[in-house]
């Protein structure tokens, strides 16, 4: 079988090896071949099938083909209308998947390319990925409160055009059929792929911070909530994993709270391996965001047997039990330095939650997830 994606993601274009690529790696194993429509990465390639006028094409593990526009983002629709039909005219794809979200150009665009006339043998089946509502539960700036709204319009009218809408988490599902998704079309297909041969604890790594974050540095992350418990909790230390345009801003708080030598900025790193091996020089995790989609960073850290103190977003109120696998925080800087300190002195609880958190390894095994996930788009072809 052919599957054609439709996505915003072109990390693996850019070298990153991140969790696109790792889902890619192994979904490529159920298909005959994959064509994936994106953005353009930086720098762009050469000319590739969707024309000599741009869109290069790269290939990876075999058969998964990438076509990235050669424009900005304000042409991604018509790219995806252009390339999608050559694509579509050349290989004739059982099943099309979009991942929708804020601007919304790849649903534009995935109309764009199926709004003409196709006889029913030729048209694949098309499957509208939804991981995550912007500004929800709780915005974290005036375009994500913009964005909630624009996604209550958009995706509705989206749904109605494809013929299945996946989602990753029960929250989304219930969400969007609040908002009058058809709860007939929605399924939920987790996406939170754990790869148990990377996430091993390792007790020789030196704990040398109490407390690690790790993502992007985006506003919805809710970093500065972190830095103004971490103010009061004296002699603390932070380490801070990845990048994004809200670093500049976060350093700088770091400075006016008198942390500069308390808390590190580490920027991205290469691989998945090394990620988890910086995890593992602190205590316990700690996820302030106001929105998610996961976040799979979460669950990678419980899988090695770090404690983690999170807000209740994305999938986590489904996997922890609260002061039993993990610890809720509500949002605010004050509840969150009285629940790390709580757990910071107290070592048998830090042992106890994240001695029984490992058990996350076997609710989102990797390669059982992903095989469910494509017997999904399999399945799709028949619905």
């Amino acid at each position: 079988m052919r599957l054609l994606m439709i996505s915003g993601d072109r990390s693996i274009l850019s070298g990153k090896k991140g969790a696109f690529r790792y889902t890619l790696e192994e979904l490529s194993k159920n298909f005959e071949r994959i064509d994936v429509i994106c953005p353009a990465p930086s720098p762009s390639p050469s000319p590739g099938l969707c024309g000599a006028a741009g869109g290069g094409e790269m290939n990876f593990f075999g058969n998964v083909h990438f076509h990235p526009s050669p424009r900005g983002l304000w042409y991604q629709p018509f790219w995806i209308k252009k390339c999608g039909k050559k694509l579509l005219d050349e290989f004739h794809h059982d099943s099309i998947t979009v991942h929708e979200y804020p601007p919304f150009y790849n649903g534009i665009g995935a109309r764009l390319l199926l709004d003409k006339p196709k006889t029913s043998n030729q048209k694949p089946k098309t499957i509208l990925e939804i991981h995550h509502i912007v500004g929800w539960p709780k915005a974290a700036s005036l375009s994500e409160k913009i964005g909630y709204w624009l996604s209550k319009l958009f995706l509705v009218s989206h749904s109605k055009k494809f013929d299945a809408v996946r989602v990753v988490s029960k929250i989304v599902a219930e969400k969007l059929a609040a908002i009058g998704v058809g709860e007939e079309k929605i399924r939920i297909v987790p996406s939170f792929y754990l790869d148990s041969s990377h996430l091993k604890p390792d007790s020789s790594i030196q704990k040398k911070y109490d407390l690690v974050f790790c993502g992007r540095l985006v506003k919805n992350k809710g970093l500065p909530v972190l830095l103004e418990a971490l103010k009061n909790i004296p002699e603390k230390k932070l380490l801070i994993i990845g990048d994004g345009p809200e670093r500049n801003y976060s350093e700088k708080l770091v400075v006016s709270l008198g942390l500069t030598h308390r808390v590190t900025f580490l920027g991205w790193l290469a691989d998945q391996d090394g990620v988890i091996g910086e995890l593992q020089s602190a205590r316990a995790f700690v996820l302030p965001s106001l929105s998610e989609g996961g976040p799979r960073i979460a669950l990678e850290a419980m899988a090695i047997g770090l404690p983690v103190i999170a807000t209740r977003v994305g999938v986590l109120p489904e996997v922890i039990e609260d002061e039993t696998n993990g610890i809720f925080f509500d949002g605010t800087s004050g509840d969150l330095k009285s629940k790390i300190e709580d757990l910071l002195k107290n070592e048998e609880k830090m042992r106890s939650i994240g001695e029984t958190a490992k058990a996350i390894l076997t609710k989102f095994d990797k390669k059982r997830l992903i095989k469910d996930y494509a017997e999904y788009l399999k399945g799709c072809v028949n619905c």
